[in-house]
């Protein structure tokens, strides 16, 4: 009796020591702030505050409208969308850990057998409840359940990475279709001019003040400019489809757009410092979840090489004739200790595959970190550099026009031949048309900006498919 009191008292303290172990958690790891740029180069302090909702910067509402039906029918914002709900869906399941199993099993059988003239038959039944209930003395289980949330995490993240993608391409979409409209009414403008000048240089001729030559010259103009017109019908129709696509609808198939001219650009908004974008970019933040799961899945992996305690119970009933089967019962509990001590080191081989991962992890974390900072830098370089392009740009056009007029004065004085005519001519038109793509390319920019430093409010786009962290 007192050795059954000493095994007993063995196996409790035995469970004590076990329940007294702490399981093993990951390390919080520190964001890369140490090396991050102070400050971006080329930005002035005083820049405007950027709203939430970038593309409302440029006062068109008809962008606006563009952007929130992107929002809600594009194709990738609906498959990030069934990706977060697939890995919603296998955080839940990582939940049913802690709870108990139960099993109901019911089982009846018949047999009839004849044997020396005579036929026996016998019968049984069963009916069996039993449960299963893991002790997860290591947090295996815990580190498997708080990888997977933070799977849902990154998958949310990655949804509002999605919404932010796609309301950049409506922006590059609407100002490429604006600014070709813009370039055909140019076109046809420069067209009547051309033709304009064509109908003097003829009458001239026919006077026998301009020779062949010079008719040629401005007939070739004319055609030149002719030529150019289907060119912008056609990147016109393309983008087009592409905002169709972006809308979730078929290619063709996107609303007319009335907006004729393109919008002026915008102050330069205040982008911050660079770490603010850890906080700003959902793909870093996705990124950093996806390191975090990585880190509870090396200490799943490690608490899975040690020792698992398991708690079985049954409760059922068993006869050999139906109306029987509730008078006889049986119980049973159990509990059972597996303790690894040989696997070939396959256990050992997951851990290390685990920390691989979770090394790659965080080198794609930095990467994403890196890239966020050079995409914001780029496009402040850019909008320096094509801000300055596009000033002298409308300088050398403003002096190109000069020149034409003096060189068509002196023309029709006499004073000099139809080539300085021509030869301002094609600049002017060539200077005019630059000026437009100019324009496009340095609102294009911005958005890219815009997009390089993210924003919170991809969170309430993404909060539409989040399903709530069950409480724990």
């Amino acid at each position: 009796m007192a050795f059954e009191a000493r095994r007993w008292w063995w196996a409790v303290a035995a469970l004590a020591c076990l329940a007294a172990c702490s399981p093993y958690t990951p390390a919080g790891r520190s964001a890369p702030q140490g090396l991050l740029p102070a400050t971006y180069p080329l930005y002035e302090a005083s820049g405007e505050p950027m709203p939430e909702q970038w593309w409302e910067v440029f006062g068109v509402d008809e962008l606006n409208r563009l952007v929130t039906a992107a929002l809600a029918g594009d194709f990738s914002i609906r498959t990030a969308a069934a990706r977060l709900r697939q890995v919603q869906a296998l955080a839940r399941g990582t939940q049913a850990s802690k709870m108990p199993e139960l099993d109901l099993e019911g089982d009846a059988a018949g047999q009839r057998r004849r044997l020396g003239g005579k036929t026996t038959a016998s019968e049984g039944y069963s009916l069996v409840l039993a449960a299963a209930y893991e002790f997860d003395w290591w947090g295996r289980l815990d580190a498997e359940r708080q990888a997977a949330w933070q799977d849902v995490a990154a998958a949310t993240e990655d949804l509002g990475a999605a919404a932010m993608t796609v309301s950049g391409e409506v922006a590059r979409c609407w100002i490429q279709i604006v600014a070709q409209k813009a370039r055909r009414r140019l076109l046809e403008a420069q067209l009547a001019t051309s033709r304009t000048y064509l109908e003097l240089v003829r009458l001239r001729f026919s006077k026998g003040l301009a020779s062949a030559l010079d008719v040629y010259q401005q007939q070739q103009v004319v055609e030149q400019v002719q030529a150019a017109i289907p060119l912008v019908a056609e990147t016109e129709g393309q983008q087009q489809s592409a905002l169709s696509l972006l809308l979730g609808r078929a290619p063709g198939t996107a609303p007319q757009l009335d907006a004729t001219d393109l919008p002026s650009l915008p102050p330069v908004p205040a982008v911050g410092l660079p770490a603010d974008l850890l906080a700003h970019r959902p793909d870093i933040r996705a990124a950093g979840r996806r390191l975090a799961a990585a880190d509870w899945q090396i200490a799943a992996a490690r608490a899975a090489r040690l020792p698992d305690l398991t708690l079985s119970a049954s409760a059922g009933w068993k006869a050999v004739r139906f109306e029987r089967l509730l008078e006889d019962w049986i119980m049973s509990l159990a509990a059972s200790l597996t303790a690894p001590l040989y696997d070939g080191h396959r256990r050992q081989a997951v851990v290390e595959q685990r920390l691989a991962e979770a090394d790659q992890s965080l080198w794609a974390y930095r990467l994403t970190v890196y890239t966020a900072i050079r995409e914001v830098h780029d496009a402040l370089v850019s909008e320096a550099a094509r801000r300055g392009h596009l000033e002298a740009l409308q300088r050398e056009l403003a002096v190109a026009r000069l020149a034409l007029d003096q060189a068509m004065l002196r023309y029709r004085k006499g004073l000099s031949d139809y080539l300085p005519v021509l030869t301002h001519l094609t600049a002017v038109q060539q200077l005019e048309r630059e000026a437009i793509v100019q324009q496009a390319e340095l609102l294009q920019n911005r958005v890219t900006l815009y997009r390089a430093l993210g924003g919170r409010w991809v969170d309430a786009q993404a909060a539409v498919f989040v399903e709530g962290h069950p409480s724990r």
